[in-house]
């Protein structure tokens, strides 16, 4: 769980708390680039922006020429999976309101959760101390986070430890910092809360402290150790085939264990550590709850697609001129497809497949600059586009949902679920990053992914909320959007992209169309094929006024319903069946 001093774990749930300082800026420094090769990013980050700075620019016009959204709904049927529309610690009034189905406890601070002290090492998010929740009660932070999921029918998930460590306290709990201070001296950063906290790295504010205890402020930790925990999961919520936990997480981007926690794991960890701790951990939790699901390999980005955490560290020293464990533990084989192979050998220990994806070319951020806000509009494409090239660091084809598809297809067992577990396009505040989150929630319907998870729950009053309410509850009543995906088509989802479903409990059409450009209204055209040739439509719509408004029904006829979009928009027709 998330350190819970002064109740961080509610304060993080709650949009109206008003965050612990150390907190608040615990979860600014989220997602931070490993201090090895953090200069590297910061040096393609920049390229990236003013690349994108350059980029043609989509041509904004008082009134856009009319688009054409072609919807067929005998084609492109498939299932969209409710449990693409799941978050990160939501908060029992958010998980209600935005008819979430699936609720996370995931992120660093999760790989050094000692249950039995309910407890946390915060790692390099914060100092590196390990924290006391309120509670002392073993577990408490767990059973929580079920109890909250479930009042507000979320199916919970939780993260599991392997890393082999987890935190120890002081006495009467206090906080323990791994970089004492007073033991390894004057250090770059100290806690403003606690003086004797150091960030682990010396005065020059280069150079890490490398010759540290790992006892001092935390505990070796087993799969034997952490089964006791799934005992007591199973004991107080029953199994997973009873209604109890169902998804067992493993560990947190085990991969970068050797920047977010290098006062335990300084050393990247080999393809074979994961590999062995996954089904080590997997049969712990299996041999108690047969039922449960275990969740894997959780990594952070692109690099840790392909590379394990030991040749994340060592190519970033030697100049990625060469990468060890791919060359001789791997045979050439990317990261995760060896890991597949792998665990498919060891007998299925994992039941699906997860990763993180965060853009890397500074979307990740408020930042709502022109430039910027077109690329947000374009990088959803790493989602699913096969001829897109990451505008970042990355500079390469993606096309993350239907790789992931593609490796559980080709090394592992054909038809394992795939998530994405941590995601983010930021810019919550502002209209371009609800138009980028309606995207993405499209997307994940469209291409079949079949479990994601939000980091985290924008604040109620944002347009990003609300452009995930608009899927799930657009009309204060929990009405959502269809759950069978069929056929919509646009000529530039960079501009204006469209998504529809038929809904199963009365057959209506559903279609999303989101306006992303910045300029000038949209006359659109859909254009149904295989549907009622004629009726009215509701419409909902959500732009930068920030409200999902009710407008006057739409008459179609024909086969074609017209209307116009303004610009940076999202609008929501439900056409009767």
């Amino acid at each position: 769980m998330l350190a819970a001093d002064i109740n961080m774990l509610k304060c993080a749930a709650d949009a109206n708390c008003q965050f612990h300082a150390p907190y608040r800026e615990w979860l600014d420094r989220q997602h931070q680039r490993p201090d090895a090769w953090y200069i590297t990013w910061v040096i393609r980050s920049a390229t990236a922006a003013l690349l994108a700075a350059v980029a043609p620019a989509a041509p904004a016009r008082a009134d856009n020429l009319t688009i054409t959204i072609a919807i067929d709904a005998a084609t492109g049927r498939h299932a969209i999976s409710p449990l693409i529309y799941g978050v990160a610690f939501g908060a029992p009034a958010d998980l209600t309101q935005l008819g979430v189905p699936l609720n996370r406890s995931g992120g660093n601070s999760e790989s050094m959760y000692n249950w039995l002290l309910n407890a946390t090492n915060l790692g390099q998010d914060w100092y590196f101390e390990s924290y006391p929740s309120t509670s002392a009660a073993p577990g408490g932070d767990g059973d929580t986070f079920i109890r909250q999921s479930k009042s507000a029918g979320a199916a919970p998930m939780l993260t599991i430890p392997m890393i082999g460590w987890v935190a120890k306290l002081g006495p009467n709990r206090a906080i323990l910092p791994s970089f004492s201070v007073a033991k390894y001296g004057a250090q770059c950063q100290v806690d403003p809360y606690l003086a004797d906290a150091g960030d682990g790295i010396h005065t020059d504010c280069s150079t890490d402290i490398v010759d540290n205890n790992p006892d001092d402020a935390n505990q070796p930790d087993t799969p034997a150790a952490e089964q006791a925990w799934v005992k007591h999961l199973v004991a107080t919520w029953g199994g997973a085939a009873k209604g109890g936990l169902r998804h067992y997480i493993m560990d947190n981007e085990p991969s970068i264990w050797f920047s977010t926690h290098r006062d335990v794991h300084p050393v990247g960890p080999h393809a074979t550590e994961i590999r062995d701790k996954v089904i080590h951990t997997s049969r712990a939790v299996k041999a108690i709850d047969s039922a449960a699901k275990v969740v894997a390999p959780e990594e952070w980005g692109w690099e840790g697609y392909l590379y394990s955490g030991y040749d994340q560290q060592y190519a970033a020293q030697h100049g990625y001129s060469y990468y060890p464990d791919r060359t001789t533990e791997q045979n050439g084989v990317d990261y995760i497809p060896w890991l597949l192979k792998s665990w498919k050998a060891a007998g299925h220990p994992v039941d699906v497949l997860s990763v993180h994806f965060y853009p890397q070319g500074g979307e990740y951020s408020e930042d709502t600059s022109t430039a910027m806000q077109l690329l947000r509009n374009r990088s959803t494409r790493q989602l699913w586009d096969p001829t897109y090239v990451s505008e970042s660091w990355i500079n390469a084809v993606v096309e993350l949902i239907p790789r992931l598809q593609g490796w559980v297809h080709d090394f592992y067992y054909a038809g394992t679920p795939v998530a994405v577990t941590e995601y983010n396009w930021g810019a919550e505040n502002a209209i371009n990053g609800a138009t980028a989150q309606a995207d993405i929630l499209g997307i994940f319907g469209r291409y079949g992914l079949n479990m994601a998870t939000r980091w985290t729950v924008p604040a109620a009053t944002t347009p990003t909320y609300k452009a995930m309410q608009i899927y799930r509850n657009y009309d204060g009543r929990h009405s959502a959007f269809g759950d069978t995906a069929i056929t919509a088509v646009v000529p530039n989802p960079d501009n204006l992209s469209a998504f529809a479903a038929i809904r199963s409990s009365d057959g209506a059409m559903t279609v999303m169309v989101i306006n992303k450009v910045l300029t000038g209204a949209t006359p659109v055209t859909l254009k149904l094929a295989n549907f009622a040739a004629s009726g009215t439509a509701q419409v909902y719509r959500l732009t930068a006024a920030n409200v999902i408004a009710r407008l006057p029904n739409r008459a179609w006829s024909n086969g074609k319903l017209g209307d116009t979009e303004p610009p940076q928009s999202i609008t929501l027709y439900v056409l009767p069946k």
